[in-house]
């Protein structure tokens, strides 16, 4: 029969389960991180663990220690639904839908409603990097930059240009990402420092935030760890309590990990889950530019699956590809799904389970929507794991060249 179970119900029974915790071991962690005016007995706290397991109540007032628990974020743990339809809302907020807003352009109509469409397509472009085809969001994306551009020469006042300006490094980081995933690694270092600019410019930190984790992105998936490292705490001291300080945090924490330093691993972790605990819960989580809860989950991931915690990696693993699919099986976030199945392919072969493991490696590389650099680096990983112990078998030997083939694409 199918679990009917809420999400956050089946969760705390999977992770209790990856940490070989009984309920009593999972409420004694819960009362060792209760706040002190939450007294409350051990047995009444377990009665209560049964009955959130089985999904007959809801821990409303303990959320955040459960998820605390586990180490993961509230938002994580107990998702919040906050889809928007960006096409719909630009035609809904403005009146105008695409051919509107470039006719006003052209028209050097520039007014208030002009910009909150061009802000509004802005987002939905920001929307579309988890699974619109790369090239496709490329040409759109610098279509995009190219006329919002265009308006900085026009007469318009001064909150209109800094608004422009701050447009046009929103949609430069976007371009950046979009031509470093499809392995234009200059091309994208050249968008990122007129970002960089464009925020300094306008005065937004968390564009020049945003530009400063790029930074860090392309330093981890060309091995430069400390660059990493150097890269996150230049951008979390621009813009110390905005969401993207959580991802320079997680940008840290995987370098940390690369470097084989477990201490310095978890308090990047814990650094970036505080803060996002501290943010309230993004309006749109799909906006690449927005760090969602969930997406903690991802970091996690990573850096478990780095120092060794096969069944902590491989719990998240599973939970990242169920938060990141939609009802109907359709992949919200296939970037996110392919390095999840990287992880449990990486976790089945250090298991002894070469067949999974490569069905799990080569559905990831398989994905229509990819990071290049960061699925090369990633997927690294599992070639090492079959180098190491499977290096007789012809079917690991298939995919090792298949994963030369992918490094040489970038």
């Amino acid at each position: 029969m199918a679990d009917e179970r809420p999400d956050w119900a089946r969760r705390m029974v999977e992770e209790r389960a990856a940490r070989d915790w009984s309920q009593a071991d999972a409420v004694r962690a819960m009362m060792a991180r209760l706040p002190e005016d939450q007294v409350v007995g051990e047995q009444d706290l377990l009665r209560q663990w049964k009955r959130w397991e089985a999904g007959d109540a809801q821990p409303l007032k303990y959320r955040s220690v459960i998820a605390r628990v586990f180490g993961t974020t509230t938002g994580a743990f107990f998702p919040q639904s906050s889809r928007r339809d960006g096409r719909a809302e630009v035609l809904q907020v403005s009146g105008m839908d695409t051919v509107d807003i470039i006719a006003r352009l052209r028209a050097s109509d520039v007014d208030a409603a002009t910009l909150d469409a061009l802000r509004i397509t802005a987002d939905r472009l920001c929307c579309e990097y988890a699974y619109m085809p790369a090239d496709q969001l490329l040409i759109e994306g610098r279509a995009w930059l190219g006329r919002v551009a265009g308006l900085q020469h026009q007469r318009v006042s001064l909150a209109q240009h800094r608004e422009i300006i701050a447009l046009a490094g929103k949609l430069s980081l976007l371009v950046g990402c979009v031509e470093y995933d499809s392995g234009r690694p200059r091309d994208a270092e050249a968008t990122r420092q007129a970002a960089l600019m464009l925020g300094s410019e306008s005065g937004e930190i968390s564009v020049q935030g945003w530009a400063h984790e790029m930074r860090a992105w392309f330093a981890l998936t060309r091995g430069d760890y400390r660059g990493v490292i150097a890269a996150s705490e230049a951008g979390i001291a621009i813009a110390p309590n905005e969401s993207v300080a959580a991802q320079l945090h997680a940008q840290a924490a995987k370098a940390w990990a690369r470097l084989g330093d477990r201490a310095q691993t978890e308090v990047a972790l814990d650094k970036g889950r505080l803060l996002l605990e501290r943010l309230p819960y993004p309006e749109d989580i799909e906006n690449h530019f927005v760090v969602d809860p969930a997406k903690y989950d991802f970091y996690r991931m990573d850096a478990l699956r780095k120092v060794g915690e096969n069944r902590l990696a491989e719990q998240l693993a599973v939970e990242v590809i169920r938060a990141s699919t939609d009802f109907d099986g359709v992949e919200r976030s296939p970037m996110r799904i392919a390095e999840a199945r990287i992880t449990l392919g990486v976790v089945a072969a250090r298991e002894g389970d070469l067949d999974t493991a490569l069905a799990y490696g080569e559905q990831a590389l398989a994905g229509p929507r990819r990071s290049l650099p960061s699925l090369a680096m990633v997927s690294a990983d599992l070639g090492q794991v079959l180098q190491s112990r499977y290096q007789h078998a012809d079917e690991a030997r298939d995919f090792i060249a298949h994963l030369r083939e992918l490094r040489g694409a970038q």
